[in-house]
């Protein structure tokens, strides 16, 4: 598909992500090649390391945008993963706009940023540098993942931050925070996440959900619902149901 990730979620368009949590770039590639729009790799919920994550970026980079999602909002993080080679960042629990300006200007370099200038292999180890200064704020994706009643009660002001490229419920996270941990169907669940929704299509501002499990029909459903921030799946998930789907169907019959 043409155009930069960030021209096409400013441009209204849906975009399906795969998330990388094993740490392997070997799956990161698999997922990368399959034809996502972007594969994110999960540093929150994992165990993967600075250098694990720097291998899945090699691996992903020229096959699609390879976007990482922090820990937390942590600048120093940021900066390493997108020296890298990273095209952009998911930063899980935000709650207020400090955090959002915080995280965007950490993602851009002087004088409208605050990220520190050193050479990498997002660089072309020094030899692309002036390329990718100019051409990074065209290319750089902020998306904050909304999962929180904090966040909730600061949906419209988070949302109309013009350096915010996206929004992504966390439905775990959010349910917890609402009092019913876990109860994704729960009244107060399904009401949060299609304000998130509602306001994202006033405001022109992509959001979307992770459909976790690999259902294709689920995903229909994401696409269908106008959402156009969408990740599908995860490598182990895909791993993990492949195989007992496949040992069962073996073993039916016998």
């Amino acid at each position: 598909m043409s155009g930069s990730l960030k021209s096409r979620l400013r441009g209204g368009i849906a975009t399906v992500g795969g998330w990388a949590a094993l740490g392997s770039p070997q799956a990161a590639e698999v997922l990368a090649r399959a034809g996502y729009d972007w594969v994110a790799i999960d540093l929150e919920h994992t165990g993967i390391s600075l250098d694990q994550a720097s291998a899945c970026i090699a691996a992903i980079r020229h096959h699609c945008p390879a976007l990482v999602r922090l820990p937390s909002a942590d600048p120093v993080l940021a900066k390493r993963v997108l020296d890298c080679g990273a095209e952009g960042l998911i930063v899980p629990d935000v709650r207020d706009l400090a955090t959002l300006t915080r995280m965007h200007a950490a993602m851009h370099y002087p004088p409208s940023g605050t990220r520190g200038v050193g050479l990498w292999r997002a660089q072309g180890w020094g030899a692309d540098f002036d390329a990718y200064r100019t051409g990074w704020p065209e290319r750089a994706v902020l998306v904050a993942q909304i999962e929180s009643g904090d966040a909730m009660r600061n949906l419209r002001e988070l949302l109309s931050f013009d350096g915010l490229d996206a929004a992504m419920v966390g439905p775990y996270d959010l349910s917890a925070s609402l009092g019913t941990p876990g109860e994704l169907d729960a009244p107060r669940v399904v009401q949060a996440v299609a304000e998130v929704r509602a306001v994202g299509r006033e405001l022109n501002r992509a959001v979307g959900v992770h459909v976790v499990e690999p259902d294709p029909a689920a995903l229909r459903r994401a696409l269908d619902s106008g959402d156009q921030f969408v990740a599908y799946g995860v490598d182990f998930r895909f791993l993990d149901a492949s195989a007992r789907a496949g040992l069962a169907e073996a073993r039916r019959d016998g």
